[in-house]
Order: structure tokens, then sequence, then C-alpha cells
């Protein structure tokens, strides 16, 4: 494993050493972004930020649902091996973790926004998987409310003023939870501006309440839904936008910290999203086009379930303007780390360091890895896999269920099956989704229902 800008003494900040800050939007589309194709929606700052640095093609989510695609960015492991591979099952239990890793590297580190691994009485809460900082919603389900009564800071319970909740729904709404969030962001990079730090900043926009309904945009909750206001769209719709453009000022109020605090040019930044669009609360993942190119959404096996945006910008380090269709995944963001910030990365990981291509062959000491496939398995409605390898990519349902097989060179959408006649492909394809994974006791195999 290549180390880059390390000074020998792991324990304090060494010359050119990253702070790094991995922002997560949640249920945000392939497509939903400026720099992605969307027209309609406003994301100047995101764009900007891409146009920055590197804006990845064939970069994935770990998986096509929350709580298993966050395990595998925090664990290194694909859904074939790590400990969560479904939203029923959400609780980390000791795995080494980027915030474990980084903390013995001497980093600082933080989780802000939502966690969703854990409760507080169980083995996973933040504080057990070495972050040292903790706020933010706890459980993935607490999160669908954007008015909660109140929040976590590391173990304790903080009030918001004058939100009321009803069986998960808000009925008295005064503090919007991602104004907390990015508040709260705020502050710990001024506390943490003279040593090296890692955020972990997880937005739950615009992620949907489905607990408030469908009704007149509910279900997408959002103070205003400024500046679509006037627009000839359904109210959800509406509403749906004016998340994703107050995610962007979200992201910009940080970048702008970064600025004022002088530290942007040795921050290294990420920026992606759990999955693909969703179609929840009213949101309707055709109308803004919000998967792009491709086919399905959250939920699906298909690109447009887990190919998502990915930004990373490092203004020192990273050529700005690039554009990059390596493919890689959350399980590589483990591994990428290490290598940028002198930590030892676990030994049986799934990911590859991406630092040769962010910051270039030879300062990397190497050049690119690739992967042989990239593999995902979802444990809802039965038992589903996909794996890329190469052009191709192939999709199961169940262990003995018939594969379907795209050539993405030609047909991101995925719509043409080309099983009947790749017939040595998918050969290899079955043997691959066969070696991929590892049983779990947690996720027991069912038949597709």
């Amino acid at each position: 494993m290549a180390t880059l800008f390390v000074a020998a003494d792991r324990s304090a900040a060494g010359p050119g050493r990253p702070n790094v800050i991995f922002i997560l939007a949640d249920d945000l589309g392939y497509g939903d972004l400026g720099c992605y194709g969307q027209t309609r929606i406003h994301t100047p700052v995101i764009d900007r930020l891409g146009a920055q640095g590197i804006r990845f093609t064939n970069a994935y989510a770990g998986c096509t649902v929350c709580a298993p695609s966050r395990c595998t960015l925090l664990t290194g492991l694909h859904t074939g091996h790590c400990w969560v591979r479904g939203n029923r099952i959400t609780t980390l239990d000791g795995q080494p973790t980027i915030a474990s890793m980084l903390k013995s590297a001497g980093y600082t580190t933080g989780v802000i926004g939502k966690w969703g691994m854990s409760m507080p009485d169980e083995p996973g809460p933040p504080g057990r998987q070495g972050f040292d900082y903790f706020f933010g919603y706890m459980t993935h389900v607490d999160a669908h409310n954007y008015y909660p009564e109140f929040l976590w800071e590391n173990d304790q319970q903080v009030r918001l003023p004058g939100n009321v909740v009803v069986k998960g729904v808000a009925t008295e709404r005064t503090t919007y939870a991602p104004d907390v969030v990015t508040s709260k962001a705020l502050n710990f990079l001024e506390a943490n501006r003279a040593h090296p730090f890692f955020l972990y900043l997880a937005f739950i926009l615009p992620h949907a309440n489905n607990e408030a309904g469908k009704v007149d945009g509910r279900g997408m909750e959002v103070p205003s839904d400024a500046p679509y206001s006037r627009e000839d769209w359904p109210q959800a719709q509406k509403n749906h936008a004016a998340m994703i453009t107050r995610l962007d000022s979200d992201v910009g109020k940080v970048l702008a910290k970064l600025d004022e605090l002088g530290i942007a040019d040795n921050t290294l930044v990420f920026f992606s999203s759990d999955n693909g669009p969703h179609k929840e609360g009213g949101a309707d993942p055709e109308f803004f086009d919000s998967a792009g190119p491709l086919s399905g959404y959250k939920r699906s096996m298909t690109e447009g379930g887990i190919r998502v945006p990915m930004l990373v910008r490092w203004p020192t380090t990273i050529k700005p303007g690039q554009t990059s269709d390596l493919p890689w995944a959350f399980w590589d963001v483990m591994p990428t780390l290490a290598d940028v910030c002198g930590a030892q990365a676990p030994e049986k990981i799934d990911g590859i360091s991406i630092a040769p291509t962010l910051v270039g062959p030879e300062r990397a000491d190497g050049p690119q890895r690739k992967h042989e496939y990239l593999y995902w398995e979802f444990h809802e409605r039965g038992f589903h896999q996909a794996i890329r390898f190469g052009p191709w990519k192939a999709i199961r349902d169940g262990l003995d269920g018939r594969i379907a097989l795209y050539d993405l060179s030609s047909d991101l959408a995925e719509e043409h099956d080309l099983s009947a006649e790749q017939t040595e492909i998918v050969a290899e394809a079955k043997k691959l989704l066969g070696s991929a994974r590892t049983d779990s006791e947690l996720f027991p195999v069912t038949e597709t229902k």
C-alpha cells in the first residue's frame, strides 16, 4: 500500500496531511445535480465543487438502500462480506471503521447528521466505532422526520425548540434539523482547525418523511419551496427541488467555512449519495429525470439504484476540471484515506485505494489498480445480487434465479438483456456471484418473493 504525505510520527500532524470531509447526501440521484446533467434544479455550489476537482462518472454506492451502503463506506467491505446487509438490522458490532483507523493515526473524528447504525444501548453508537464526536440522528427511521423533538449529541439528547412529534410526524414545526446539523458541522470545523480531522457529514436531505404521507408535499419536508414557488409543478416536486437546492446551500456554508479558517487548501472533500433517487413521500424520480441516463432508482439493482454522483476536491493536490470514468465504490474510501492520511487499513477488506487517480501515479508511488469486479447484494423482498466486471453488469434475483446480463459500454440504461447470446459471459457471472460473498447469520438468503 502506498503511503502519502506522512510525517514520521503519526500521532502529530505532518506536512501536507489533509483534513478529510466526506459529505453524504441521502437519496440524491445521479441526475439530480447540474454537473451530471440536471437542468431544472439549481445546485451551483456542488457543481462548482466538481469543477474544482474530479467528477467521477462510474462511482457506486455500497448498496441500494441506506444502512448497508453506509456500512460499506465505514468498513471497506462490500455487502457480500460486511456486517450490515439490509435496513432490517443496522448495528455495527466492533468492526474497524474509517474513524477508528484515522483516530489511530492522530486524527480527531466526528460524525454529524445521520448515523443510522444503532441505538445508544446497542454495540454500535459512534463513540464505540472510533468517532470522538457525534451530533444528529441515531437511527435511520428517526431521520425521516425533519422536525424531531430532539437530536443526539454524543450520548445525550438535545431538545430542538418548538417541535412536537406525534407517532413519528411533526405536528408543530419550528426548528428544521438540517439547519442545526449544518451549524454543528461549522462548529466542528472551527474547533478542530489546528489539527488533522475527519468529518463524516451525513445530511438527511433530500430523503422523504415516509410517515408524513404524500398529500400536499408533506412527505418532502422543507421550510419553503423557494426558489421554485412559482413553478407549475406538483407541490411534492417543488419541495423536492427545494430540498436539493437547500442541500447545495448547506454544502456552500461548509466550504465557505474552510475558506474562512484558511484550511481549504489542505482539506480533502468528498461529496456523494448513499444510493439512487427515491420514489417516496410523493417524489417522482422521473419528474426531474433524477437517475439521468440510468435505469431504476432506490431499492433496484440496476444502475439507477447504485451508481451515484461522486465529486472529490483537494485544491493543492488534485488538478481541477477532471472527469474520471474509473469504476469504484464506497468500500474503496477506507484504503484511499489510509494512503493519503498515513493510516493503516485493516488487511481483510474489499477496497482498493484510488489515491493514484486522485493525486497521480507518480505521487502515489504506483499506478491505479482496478477491481476484478464490484459486487452488491440486497436483502429486502427476497435476495438480490448484482456484479459489474469490465463492461458487463449481471443481476440475479434469488440464489438460483435467472441471470440478466447487460453491456454497460453500449447500454447504460440496461434495456437489452444479452444473457441468451452471451452464454460464456453469463457462466463467468454466475461463478463470480457465487464466490464474491460469504453467508451471514444475520441476513440468511431467502428466495425472492
